[in-house]
């Protein structure tokens, strides 16, 4: 098993699990390999260290410890705020599909039912225009954009 730490075009980073490297490079050049987060096929595969298990690792020599710059910290407490970030929108994108119904392009129709009291009231989701989002917010209904990546839209495994 390999696990390879990916990043798409817009910097979202994230592992991936292949059963080879030719695996991983076969999948990537079919497309297959997209970014869970926005959907983006351009992955690139980014630098990471061997994982080893050294149950018997000790620190250095003499026992002191290892200098690092605060630019090191300053860019891991950047890199780690983002993975929380992209985490938790990933949690939140999972609540949503778990908890709504998707009525697809009748989301502008279904939302005013709703508003209107014509239809029972319940969580829903789909898609609208902008000028359809527009018109919805004009009339007081209030509605949230949450891009879904492709991946997401099928059965969680």
């Amino acid at each position: 098993m390999k696990v390879f730490d990916l990043r798409c075009a817009h910097e979202h980073t994230f592992e991936g699990w292949f059963g080879s490297e030719d695996d991983y490079l076969s999948q990537q050049a079919r497309g297959l390999v997209t970014c869970p987060v926005c959907g983006d096929a351009q992955i690139a595969r980014m630098p990471s260290a061997p994982r080893l298990n050294l149950s018997g690792a000790v620190s250095p020599a003499d026992g002191a410890p290892v200098a690092q710059s605060r630019g090191d910290f300053a860019s891991r407490d950047v890199a780690k705020a983002k993975s929380e970030l992209q985490t938790l929108w990933m949690k939140a994108v999972r609540h949503v599909m778990a908890n709504t119904e998707d009525v697809g392009s009748k989301f502008a129709e279904e939302a005013r039912k709703i508003h209107y009291q014509e239809a029972p009231e319940r969580n829903i989701r789909g898609t609208v225009s902008r000028e359809e989002g527009e018109a919805l917010a004009e009339e007081g209904i209030d509605i949230m954009p949450l891009p879904i990546p492709d991946g997401l839209k099928d059965t969680l495994q």
